[in-house]
């Protein structure tokens, strides 16, 4: 009955003592093929507790091949990006995340090598001083996050070792949002031809991709609408490729103040191109709208105008905000913005409910000063303020 060197045949799997005293331990997968634990065990019973938990994996259909996850991160994020269909800007996105800030740190590892510690260790260093800073920080987690989840789904990974909290939420920083008279002031300051794009970034809420897409027939003055349904995205190679918004929402159609309308109508006389389905807004040249050319244009505008360095998106920015400030509902603002999720419409309506607080404390202000000291505002005064009594009140009020 005593123990022998050449391993001890159980139901599932065998123990083996090697020479150096540890115990190895080996199954057959449902595969049918055999393996041997990646570690050796102190003792026997570590080593048949450790097939026993294997075989409840294999019996549960919780089993991964061990060695299906031996391929090089590089090879498989690559594969990953070919197998989406993925917007040429998003493309561009990716393949700069994955080059600059993910493959330096894990192009060469296997995918069953990357842990929890190296995304951690990763993270942080990117979020060091000198960093790409937390925006792009969030993406390119959010990025890896992504590829790690597939290769679990591939069974190729267990568990996916991203695993820091809210690690891939953006938290930009505040925008500025500008007043009513300062958008004035800006469409006043760049070029008669770009007079109304600022007019209509702003109340129609629309971003510069679809400004640059915008057609004759999307705009019509007598109903005061626009319809959104392209976006022109400036590729890092100057390429400029126009297609679909970037979601089922960003087609809309948006309804415009009276007050701009004046203004479309005298550019679509001066500066469009003439053809119904012409661009509304063209370069000096007649070319089609570059952001990168006009970040000249625009810089020198806002020094005109004397207002802080702001970006064209600020426009949209401050379009939204105002909107939510009429008393918009959530979903109305979502039709507008062109958004499918409601996070940004409630970053706008929290915004607006703050803005409410400040004018109802504003008001107490006044009504403060109106009835003369703090405390008789409080309490009331015989003299300034005079209480209905209960006979006096309105039925039911």
């Amino acid at each position: 009955m005593g123990g022998n060197n050449k391993g001890h045949r159980r139901r599932f799997g065998a123990v083996r003592k090697l020479p150096s005293g540890r115990f190895q331990a080996r199954y057959a997968g449902p595969d049918g093929v055999e393996r041997t634990a990646p570690q050796t065990f102190p003792s026997k019973t570590d080593a048949e507790v450790w097939l026993t938990r294997k075989e409840a994996e294999i019996h549960a259909q919780e089993w991964t091949d061990p060695d299906a996850g031996k391929i090089a991160f590089r090879d498989y994020a690559t594969s990953w990006m070919s197998e989406r269909t993925l917007r040429p800007k998003t493309a561009q996105l990716y393949e700069g995340l994955l080059r600059l800030h993910i493959f330096p740190a894990f192009g060469d590892k296997l995918l069953i090598e990357i842990t929890s510690r190296h995304v951690r260790q990763w993270h942080t260093k990117l979020l060091s001083d000198g960093g790409p800073g937390a925006s792009t920080v969030a993406k390119a987690y959010r990025l890896l996050r992504g590829i790690l989840n597939t290769a679990v789904e591939d069974d190729l990974i267990k568990k996916n070792p991203c695993r820091i909290k809210n690690a891939g939420v953006e938290r930009p920083e505040e925008r500025p949002v500008l007043t009513v008279p300062e958008v004035f002031k800006l469409a006043g300051a760049v070029p008669p031809r770009f007079r109304a794009l600022v007019l209509l970034a702003t109340f129609g809420s629309m971003r510069w991709g679809e400004l640059a897409a915008l057609r004759r027939h999307n705009l019509d003055l007598e109903a005061r609408t626009v319809r959104i349904e392209a976006s022109v995205s400036e590729m890092k190679t100057g390429k400029l490729l126009t297609g679909r918004p970037k979601s089922d929402a960003g087609a809309r159609v948006v309804t415009l103040p009276e007050i701009i309308m004046g203004d479309l109508a005298w550019h679509l006389q001066r500066f469009s191109e003439p053809e119904t389905d012409g661009l509304v807004f063209v370069g000096e040249k007649g070319a089609q709208l570059r952001r990168s050319n006009f970040t000249k244009v625009w810089a020198k505008a806002i020094r005109e105008a004397g207002l802080p360095a702001i970006h064209i998106h600020d426009l949209r920015h401050t379009g939204n905000t105002l909107a939510a400030m009429t008393g918009a509902s959530l979903k109305e603002l979502m039709a507008r913005m062109g958004h499918s999720s409601t996070k940004a419409a409630l970053i706008y309506l929290h915004a607006a409910k703050d803005r409410d607080r400040a004018i109802a404390d504003a008001l107490g202000e006044i009504v403060k000063a109106d009835l003369g000291k703090p405390d008789e505002a409080d309490h009331g005064s015989a003299s300034t303020l005079e209480r209905p009594t209960d006979t006096e009140r309105p039925y039911g009020a």
